[in-house]
């Protein structure tokens, strides 16, 4: 063959002792450009690709944190923006959405101002094949209805399904929990309990009631100051 043509002949580049084809670093095993696609690398050792897989992990991460932000903050045109439109979620067998706008109308309407919620994931376990992932986080939630006087407590395992989008962002295409407990308080079991700081302008009365204050959503939060002793 020619010089440069990448074969095997006298004077390729490529061509190691006894005429065997050497292998670059920076190639696939066959010789071919290093993979820059969603798929697996195929190279020796991989390194570009385990650090494409980092990026993927932390920037899936990243997504799930900002789901939960933006769920707790009930900011909800950013909360959508965490899923694809075809998004489905599974709670129960009684507890089930085909798309994010049934989810989404859920959301809005069981967990609003009057609902305070906190969430919190830790120790993801997430594999990416490509332009698709798997999630597994472990859950911590507080749910506080000062309107029914009840606190909710409970723990559950995210089970969550994600694909790059066309912007090349990751989305979230599936998600659920399985609980491992809840537990459900009165508030009237806790009677020096006061709600002194909210986000949405519930604060307790000094006879424990939950009331309502208005005030502006981008304000900061309303906070009880302590009477001088």
């Amino acid at each position: 063959m020619d010089q440069g043509t990448g074969g095997q002949g006298r004077g390729d580049p490529n061509a190691g002792e006894g005429g065997q084809e050497r292998v670059d670093p920076g190639t696939t095993q066959r010789g071919d450009p290093v993979n820059d696609g969603g798929g697996p690398d195929r190279r020796v050792g991989g390194p570009r690709g385990d650090e494409r897989r980092f990026d993927d992990v932390a920037a899936i991460s990243r997504l799930k944190f900002r789901y939960m932000r933006t769920l707790d903050t009930k900011s909800w045109d950013e909360f959508a923006d965490t899923m694809i439109p075809e998004a489905t979620a599974t709670y129960s067998e009684y507890l089930q959405f085909e798309s994010r706008d049934a989810f989404l109308a859920f959301m809005r309407n069981t967990l609003g101002p009057h609902v305070i919620t906190e969430h919190r994931c830790d120790h993801p376990e997430i594999d990416v094949d490509g332009d698709s992932a798997t999630g597994t986080w472990y859950l911590a939630d507080t749910v506080l209805i000062p309107g029914h006087n009840m606190l909710l407590r409970g723990a559950a395992f995210y089970s969550d399904e994600y694909v790059r989008c066309d912007d090349g962002r990751w989305r979230i295409s599936h998600t659920g929990y399985e609980r491992t407990y809840e537990v459900v308080l009165s508030l009237s079991d806790l009677p020096s309990l006061r709600l002194t700081s909210s986000r949405w302008g519930l604060i307790s009365r000094e006879e424990g009631v939950i009331s309502s204050v208005q005030r502006d959503p981008g304000a900061p939060p309303i906070r009880r100051e302590p009477e001088a002793g």
